[in-house]
């Protein structure tokens, strides 16, 4: 059985905390967050199990994320020397991307996809971790990982997804996943 590894993880710190995003190795992990298909479960990683994270994404067949190799693998690249790039990977925001000319918020493939939405956003993430309030960071990342493997799991059924453009208007995009 192949091992597809839904990630996603939050940040400590914002863009304009460190400098913008030319620092995007300053951000620093508060919490990662897997569901592994080998397994059929999450786990949830803390700074200081960061090199785990590491292992599980490098052991995956296919991670999945959403802006996971432009956002989440260059902040874990403070962590390691390793160029997690070279990890099997399907960004769904890149994907997207290149269909569209332009990117899109997953909460909008959600929603118009799903009829689900986040429950919050990645400023709420870093308010949270400022009063220590992890368990909310995990609870909201975790639920950001099903997000990211339900609309995964529809785009590789249906071979299309839906989105909201900012006009309102509900469209369709092919996807070949």
């Amino acid at each position: 059985m192949k091992n597809i590894v839904y990630f996603d993880l939050e940040t400590k710190r914002s863009f304009q905390d460190v400098g913008g995003r030319g620092n995007i190795d300053k951000l620093g992990m508060s919490i990662g967050v897997t569901f592994s298909t080998a397994n059929q479960g999450y786990t949830i990683y803390g700074e200081p199990e960061v090199n785990d994270l590491i292992t599980e994404l490098q052991r995956a067949d296919l991670v999945v994320g959403f802006n996971h190799i432009g956002f989440d693998y260059e902040v874990l690249h403070a962590y390691t020397p390793l160029d997690l790039r070279q990890i099997p990977s399907l960004d769904m925001l890149l994907e997207v991307q290149k269909t569209l000319n332009h990117r899109l918020p997953l909460d909008s493939i959600a929603h118009a996809t799903l009829g689900v939405e986040k429950i919050a956003d990645g400023l709420q993430a870093l308010e949270w971790y400022k009063q220590g309030r992890m368990e909310e960071i995990a609870e909201y990342c975790c639920f950001d990982v099903k997000i990211t493997k339900l609309v995964h799991e529809y785009g590789v059924a249906y071979k299309k997804l839906h989105y909201t453009n900012k006009f309102g208007n509900k469209l369709s995009l092919e996807v070949d996943w």
